[in-house]
């Protein structure tokens, strides 16, 4: 249980961060207990696979991609151990491996919404929104991006990083002058934490600002998104929590005033009226049709769902 938890710490504390990353950690963390559980009682082994889930769950309450992972790999049904025991690495690897699939997927689809000779802008750092923008540049079209800073954890720093190693010219700007250079952008492309049964947004706090500004500049907004990003309980209509983080990431010495309150959430929500485009490995969707997603590839039933 000890990696387990490792990994949990590690994925609360932001050091895995990215909702596509977040998943394939999990995923692999649950595997790895899996077989190195000591136990001989496939009752026991239930039990301790159910709270390293449980754990695993808690960690990050917005990201979908995390719930989605954990149930895909949990999904098993044997009678003995050793069946057990494979089927949670059997499901666990075939997660991670269409994870990865998935990437180049919506790479190959995406990109083909990008022109040579754009500007494309990009929010916080999904590897999903870097797999389109990588793949149009490695394709020979000459396109430039602007990337945000995304604070208050920076993540837009790492998007840089990895656009510099790509070759692909870039531009880092504060989140507020995102309206200052909208007008000389062509495309945005952002990841999502999670997509809703009626394809709204929930990604990192400022996308719904630049979701607005591109509307009012009329500038194409298209999501990247693996299909375990969409949320099957949006259907029963539950709401997406939204998590707030310490003070002290926006505020490190809050503690010196005495009538300050830092809000710190993680997270916004943009409706799908300003979104045109979700690239996924299955194809390029419009937000509206993010429920036959759900009920279709996650092959989620209503009555299961009710009944969790």
């Amino acid at each position: 249980m000890d990696k387990v938890l490792e990994t949990s710490e590690k994925i609360s504390s932001m050091e895995i961060r990215g909702a596509g990353r977040i998943a394939t950690a999990a995923a692999a963390s649950l595997r790895d207990f899996s077989k190195a559980m000591q136990t001989e009682s496939l009752e026991d082994f239930n039990l301790q696979m159910e709270k390293a889930a449980d754990i695993l769950l808690k960690t990050r309450p917005t990201a979908v991609s995390l719930s989605n992972a954990i149930r895909m790999v949990m999904k098993y049904r044997t009678e003995d151990l050793p069946s057990a025991r494979l089927a949670v690495v059997l499901n666990a690897n075939r997660f991670i491996e269409n994870s990865e699939k998935a990437l180049e997927r919506i790479g190959q689809i995406g990109s083909r919404r990008i022109r040579d000779g754009d500007t494309v802008l990009t929010h916080c750092n999904s590897l999903a929104a870097i797999s389109v923008i990588s793949t149009a540049h490695k394709s020979g079209k000459k396109i430039k991006v602007i990337a945000t800073e995304s604070r208050p954890r920076f993540q837009g720093i790492t998007t840089i990083g990895m656009l510099d190693k790509l070759g692909i010219e870039t531009e880092l700007i504060v989140d507020s002058a995102v309206r200052s250079v909208m007008n000389e952008v062509d495309l945005v492309v952002v990841g999502a934490d999670v997509i809703t049964a009626n394809g709204t947004l929930v990604n990192k706090i400022g996308t719904a600002q630049i979701a607005l500004c591109a509307h009012e500049a009329r500038t194409s907004f298209m999501v990247a998104a693996e299909t375990y990003k969409f949320s099957p309980r949006t259907i029963l209509g539950e709401l997406v929590t939204i998590e707030e983080r310490e003070a002290k990431e926006v505020l490190p010495d809050i503690s010196k005033y005495s009538h300050v309150r830092v809000r710190n959430p993680a997270f916004d929500v943009t409706p799908h009226q300003y979104i045109d485009l979700i690239s996924t490995e299955v194809g390029a969707i419009p937000p509206e049709m993010s429920y036959m997603i759900i009920r279709e590839r996650l092959g989620w039933e209503m009555e299961e769902d009710i009944s969790d």
